[in-house]
C-alpha cells in the first residue's frame, strides 16, 4: 500500500504543486522525509517499549503496536481526498504576490497532507524486527525477511498502482481500496499479538556492558546516507534512460520502480536465506556492485536499441500489451538484477553487522534505514532534480558511482578495523580515476526515439553500431538532460531547402519548424480570427515557437505570456529565431518556466486566447491539461468571448481515447468547434459565450488584413474559403452530441492509460460525427463553408468545390475529400473544371489509390436523387452495412447525404440479424423511421422528373 499511495499522493499534490521537476522533486523528498522520520522516532519508541517490557518481564506487544499504526494509516487514507479538498481552497485564498512563496506554501500544506501517514510509514522496518524476532540469534534473518517482504509488496504495488488501479478506480477509489487495506492489515497484526505467543525479547540484555560504539556507528550511518544517495540517484537516472527507450508513459516509470524494488527484494530475501552470515559477505558485495555498475555504464547508451529489438517482437495488437511490457520488464530486470539486488542486501548485512557491535536493535534499525532513507532523500534532490540543471545523466551515474565506491570503501575499514580515512583513500583512488576515464554517453543513441517506430524494417536485429550507422534523424546541435526532460534539437535541413530543427523531449518529437509549421500556426491564427478582442494571450508549452511568434507578429496583440516546464527547451529557444519571428528578441512575449496548470491559476487578469499545444496524451504529466479541472482553470481565465485552442491529434490513438478527450472538452465549454491543421492533427477550439455563431464577415475582413494575411500565407492557406474546408465538425455539433461515457478528471485519470495502449496498438481515431437529424441540422446549420456560400441547401459553386476538394486531397482527408467530390460529381457530373483538377498528380494518385471508384460511387448514392439499383441485391445485409458504413466515415457537415438513402438499405434488409443490425447504427445516426421501399424509389422518381423538367443537373443535397 505505502508506494501506492505515494503514487496517488502524486498525482493529488500535481494539482498543487504542478507537474513540473520542482513539484516531483517536493513530494519525493516530503515521503522520504517522512519515511526517514518515522524509522528514527519509532526505533527510538521501540527501544523504550522492550526495555520497559524487560523490566517488568512482560511482552512488550509489539505485534499490537503495528497494528494500531496501520489502522491509522488506513483511516488516514479514507479522510484523504476530504483533507485535499481543504488543502486546496487553503492554497486558493492565501494572496502571495511571488512564485516562490507560493509554492513554497503549497509545499507547506502538501507536507501537512502526506507527512503524518509517511511518519507512521516508518514504523514498519523496527517494531516488526524486535516483534517476531524475539532473540538475537534470530534479529538478522526476520529483519531481512521483514524487510524483503515489505519491499516485494512495494514491487506489487508498483505494477497495481501503474497498471491496474490508477486508470480503474481513479484517485479517490484507490486510497479508499488501500485504507481498507490497512485497516485489514491492522486488524491481522492485532489476531496475531492475541493469538501468538508472547515472548519476552532477549535482544537487548544480552548485549548489556558492550560499548555503544558511536564513533562506528556513525560510519555505518554514513554508509547507509551514501547507499541511499547512489541507489536514489540511480533510480532517477534510469527512470530517464527508460522514457528514453520505452517512451515516457506512466507504464515505463511504473515499469523501472518495479524493477528496482523487486531487485532489492530479491537481495533482501537472499540475506534472510543464510543462517551464518560471513563477515566478507558486506564487503564483498559492495564492490562487486562498483564493478558491476561499472560494467552497466558501458552499455547503457544502446539502451534505446535494445528497448526498440524488444518492441518489434510484439504485434501491434491489445492481447500484446502486457506480454511486451512483462517482455519489458523481463529484460530490464535481467540487467539490473545483480548490481540492484547487491544493494537490496546492503541493509540487512549492515544489521547483522551492527547485531554483533550493538545491542539496542531496535533503535539500531530505526536510525539505521533513516539515515539511509536520508540518503534516498538527498538523492531525490540532488541527483534527480538539482544537479540535472547543470549536469547530464551520465555525470549523474557517475556521482552515484563514486559515492558507492567511497561507501565500499569505508565499509573494507570498518569490517577490516583499519583506518577508515586511510583504506577509503587507498581504495578509493583508482576506482575514481578509472570514473573520470569513462567515455560519456551518445546523445544521438540515447534521444534516437526509437520507440516511435512501430513497424519491423530489415536493420532492427542488425545491432547497435549497425543500426544507428543507418539511421539518421539530423545533426544533434543541442541537448540537455533538464531536471524536467531530456530535450534535443537536431538540425534536418537538407541542401537548399528551408531550415528544418526539430525539438525532442524525452526521445519523441514535439515539432518541426517545416512538416509541423501549418499545424502550429494555424492554432494561433484560426482561434485568433474568431476571438471579440486579441490583445492577451496565453501559449502552453514553447516547442518551436511557431504558434508564439504568430500571435506576437499580429498588431492587436499587446502581450503573449508562455509556460513551458522544460529548463532545456528555454535554453534552446534563441535557436529557433529563423523559424518563429525572432520570438527570443520579441518585447511583446514572455516566458515563464513552470507547469501550465500552476502558472495560469497563479496569472493575474484575462486572456483573450489560450493556445495550448502540449505533447501526447500518453506522456507523463500532460493528461493533466486535458482534464476538466484544467479546462475549467482555463475557461475562468478567459474573457468574455475569448477562445481556448487546444492541440490534438489522430494519430497513434483509437476512437474511444478521442471521444473522452471531446466528452471532457464539450463538458466545459458550451461552443466547440474542431478544424484539421494537417492530415492527423486537430484543432479544438472552444469559446467562452453561449452563443454558437461565429461572425463569419468579421472572420473575413480579419483574414484580409496585412499581418493576418502574411500569416495563412506562411501556412499555406491561400483564401477564406481554403481556410472554412478545413472545419470537421462545426460550433454545436459535438455539445449536442452528448457523448454516453466518462470524462477524463484530475480524480480519475483515464487518459494516460488509454492514450498509452492506443500508442502501442497504433490506432489511428476518427473524429466522431453522430448525424442525427437535430445534428445533421445543426451542423448544416453552422458549417462556416455552407454559410460562405449562403447558406441555403444547394450545390457548391464549382470554384468552391474545386478549392475544397484540393484541400482536403492535399491534406490527406480522404474521407472529406470523396464526399465533397462525390457531392461536385452529383451536381456537375460534366464538369471539365473537376477533369482538369483531377489530372493533377497529388489529387490523382489520391482518387485512384485511396479513394477507389467503387467507394465513390456508394458516397454518390448517399447523396440521393437517382435511381438506388446499387441497394438491391441479395446480400442486403452486407450491402446496408456497406453502406452505413460508409455514410458514417464519409458524412460532411457541409454537404449532408440524404437519410432517405440509408433507410431503403435497411429496409430492404430482411436477414434476421438486420433488426439488431440497425438499432446498433440507429445509435448514431438517429432513429431511421417507418418509411418503404415505394416511397423512397417515388422520391428518387419525383426528383428526377423535377430535375429533368427544370433542365438542371443539379441536385440538391
Amino acid at each position: 500500500s505505502g508506494l501506492v499511495y505515494e503514487v496517488t499522493w502524486q498525482r493529488y499534490l500535481a494539482t498543487l504543486l504542478g507537474s513540473q521537476g520542482e513539484a516531483t522533486a517536493a513530494i519525493l523528498a516530503i515521503f522520504l522525509g517522512g519515511l526517514s522520520l518515522g524509522y528514527a522516532l519509532f526505533g527510538r519508541l521501540t527501544r523504550r517499549l522492550v526495555m520497559r517490557s524487560q523490566q517488568r518481564q512482560t511482552a512488550p506487544r509489539l505485534l499490537l503496536g503495528s497494528g494500531a499504526v496501520e489502522a491509522v494509516i488506513g483511516l488516514y487514507a479514507l479522510c484523504f481526498p476530504l483533507l485535499f479538498g481543504v488543502a486546496q481552497k487553503l492554497s486558493l485564498l492565501v494572496p502571495l504576490e511571488t512564485a516562490g512563496l507560493a509554492f513554497a506554501c503549497d509545499v507547506l500544506l502538501s507536507a501537512l497532507l502526506i507527512g503524518p501517514p509517511t511518519v507512521l510509514m516508518g514504523s514498519t522496518i523496527p517494531m516488526l524486527t524486535l516483534g517476531l524476532a524475539g532473540s538475537r540469534e534470530r534479529a538478522s534473518r526476520i529483519h531481512a525477511l521483514i524487510y524483503a517482504s515489505n519491499t516485494a509488496g512495494a514491487f506489487a504495488g508498483a505494477l497495481a498502482a501503474g497498471f491496474v488501479l490508477v486508470p480503474r478506480l481513479g484517485l479517490d477509489g484507490v486510497l479508499c481500496a488501500m485504507g481498507w487495506l490497512n485497516i485489514a492489515a491492522g486488524f491481522a497484526f492485532v489476531v496475531l499479538d492475541a493469538f501468538g505467543a508472547r515472548v519476552v525479547p532477549d535482544v537487548e540484555h544480552a548485549a548489556a556492558g558492550r560499548a555503544p560504539a558511536v564513533d562506528r556507528f556513525s560510519v555505518y550511518a554514513c554508509v547507509a546516507l551514501l547507499a541511499g544517495f547512489a541507489m536514489m540517484a540511480l533510480q532517477t537516472t534510469f527512470n530517464r534512460i527508460g522514457a528514453l527507450s520505452f517512451g515516457a508513459s506512466h507504464f515505463t516509470f511504473a515499469m523501472v520502480v518495479a524493477v528496482f524494488v523487486f531487485c532489492i527484494a530479491l537481495g533482501s530475501f537472499a540475506v534472510s536465506l543464510f543462517r551464518r552470515i560471513p563477515r566478507s559477505a558486506l564487503v564483498v558485495s559492495q564492490w562487486a556492485l562498483v564493478v558491476l555498475l561499472f560494467a552497466l555504464y558501458c552499455g547503457i547508451e544502446d539502451a534505446t536499441y535494445w528497448a526498440h529489438t524488444v518492441r518489434m517482437v510484439f504485434r501491434d495488437l491489445s492481447a500484446a500489451f502486457i506480454p511486451y511490457w512483462f517482455a519489458s520488464f523481463s529484460c530490464v530486470l535481467l540487467a539490473l538484477m545483480l548490481p540492484i539486488g547487491l544493494s537490496g542486501a546492503l541493509l540487512p548485512l549492515l544489521f547483522n553487522q551492527l547485531r554483533g557491535e550493538i545491542g539496542d536493535l531496535g533503535s539500531v534499525a530505526g536510525r539505521l534505514y533513516s539515515w539511509n532513507t536520508v540518503g534516498s532523500l538527498l538523492g531525490a534532490l540532488f541527483g534527480g532534480y538539482l544537479l540535472l540543471f547543470w549536469l547530464d545523466l551520465h555525470q549523474i551515474y557517475r556521482i552515484a558511482l563514486a559515492a558507492l565506491i567511497v561507501q565500499a570503501a569505508l565499509l573494507t575499514a570498518l569490517v577490516y578495523r583499519a583506518s577508515p580515512g586511510k583504506l577509503a583513500a587507498i581504495a578509493t583512488a583508482p576506482a575514481l580515476l578509472a570514473l573520470l576515464a569513462l567515455p560519456p554517453w551518445s546523445p544521438d543513441r540515447l534521444s534516437a526515439g526509437l520507440f516511435r517506430r512501430q513497424v519491423p524494417q530489415a536493420d532492427d536485429f542488425v545491432g547497435p553500431d549497425k543500426h544507428f550507422a543507418g539511421y539518421s534523424r539530423g545533426k544533434v546541435i543541442f541537448y540537455d538532460d533538464g531536471p524536467s526532460a531530456t530535450v534535443t534539437v537536431r538540425d534536418t535541413t537538407k541542401r537548399n531547402e528551408k531550415l528544418s530543427l526539430s525539438i525532442y523531449l524525452n526521445g519523441k518529437s514535439d515539432g518541426n519548424t517545416v512538416s509541423d509549421y501549418p499545424t502550429t500556426s494555424l492554432l494561433a491564427l484560426i482561434p485568433a480570427l474568431m476571438v471579440d478582442e486579441l490583445e492577451r494571450c496565453f501559449v502552453i508549452g514553447f516547442g518551436t515557437g511557431i504558434s508564439t511568434g504568430e500571435l506576437a507578429a499580429l498588431d492587436w496583440v499587446r502581450e503573449v505570456e508562455v509556460a513551458e516546464m522544460a529548463d532545456g527547451v528555454i535554453k534552446a529557444v534563441p535557436l529557433f529565431d529563423a523559424a518563429n519571428l525572432g520570438v527570443s528578441k520579441n518585447p511583446k512575449v514572455t516566458i515563464r518556466r513552470g507547469d501550465a496548470y500552476r502558472t495560469l491559476m497563479r496569472s493575474e487578469g484575462k486572456y483573450d486566447l489560450i493556445v495550448s499545444e502540449p505533447s501526447n496524451p500518453w506522456v507523463t504529466g500532460v493528461e493533466m491539461l486535458y482534464s476538466v479541472e484544467f479546462l475549467e482553470a482555463a475557461r475562468a481565465h478567459l474573457s468574455a468571448g475569448g477562445a481556448y485552442a487546444q492541440w490534438m491529434h489522430l494519430y497513434s490513438l483509437d476512437d474511444a481515447t478521442m471521444e473522452l478527450v471531446l466528452r471532457s472538452y464539450t463538458a466545459v465549454f458550451p461552443s466547440v468547434s474542431v478544424w484539421v491543421t494537417q492530415s492527423h492533427d486537430l484543432l479544438l477550439l472552444g469559446f467562452n459565450r453561449p452563443e454558437p455563431a461565429v461572425d463569419l464577415d468579421e472572420m473575413a475582413a480579419r483574414f484580409e488584413r496585412a499581418d493576418f494575411a502574411a500569416g495563412f500565407g506562411r501556412a499555406g492557406v491561400e483564401s477564406l474559403p481554403a481556410l472554412l474546408a478545413r472545419e470537421l465538425a462545426p460550433v454545436g455539433v459535438l455539445p449536442a452530441s452528448q457523448f454516453t461515457g466518462p470524462m477524463h478528471t484530475l480524480a480519475h485519470p483515464r487518459l494516460s492509460d488509454m492514450a498509452a495502449r492506443a500508442f502501442f496498438r497504433n490506432d489511428t481515431a476518427l473524429v466522431p460525427k453522430f448525424p442525427t437529424p437535430e445534428i445533421a441540422q445543426i451542423g448544416f446549420r453552422n458549417s462556416l463553408l455552407r454559410r460562405y456560400v449562403g447558406g441555403e441547401r444547394g450545390p457548391f459553386p464549382e470554384e468552391i468545390s474545386e478549392i475544397a476538394v484540393r484541400v482536403m486531397c492535399t491534406l490527406e482527408r480522404f474521407t472529406e475529400c470523396a464526399a465533397l467530390l462525390a457531392a461536385w460529381v452529383r451536381a456537375y457530373p460534366e464538369s471539365q473544371r473537376r477533369d482538369a483538377l483531377l489530372e493533377e498528380p497529388l489529387i490523382r494518385r489520391a482518387v485512384s489509390t485511396v479513394i477507389t471508384q467503387p467507394t465513390l460511387t456508394v458516397v454518390e448514392s448517399l447523396f440521393g436523387g437517382q435511381p438506388m439499383r446499387n441497394l438491391q441485391g441479395r446480400r442486403s445485409l452486407a450491402r446496408a452495412t456497406r453502406v452505413s458504413d460508409v455514410y458514417l466515415s464519409y458524412y460532411h457537415f457541409a454537404v449532408p447525404f440524404d437519410r432517405d438513402v440509408l433507410r431503403m438499405a435497411w429496409d430492404l434488409c430482411a436477414a434476421p440479424a438486420c433488426a439488431s443490425a440497425r438499432q446498433e447504427v440507429e445509435r448514431y445516426v438517429g432513429t431511421l423511421g417507418p418509411a418503404t421501399r415505394d416511397e423512397l424509389s417515388r422520391r428518387g422518381a419525383q426528383r428526377a422528373v423535377s430535375e429533368h423538367a427544370e433542365g438542371s443537373p443539379h441536385a440538391a443535397p
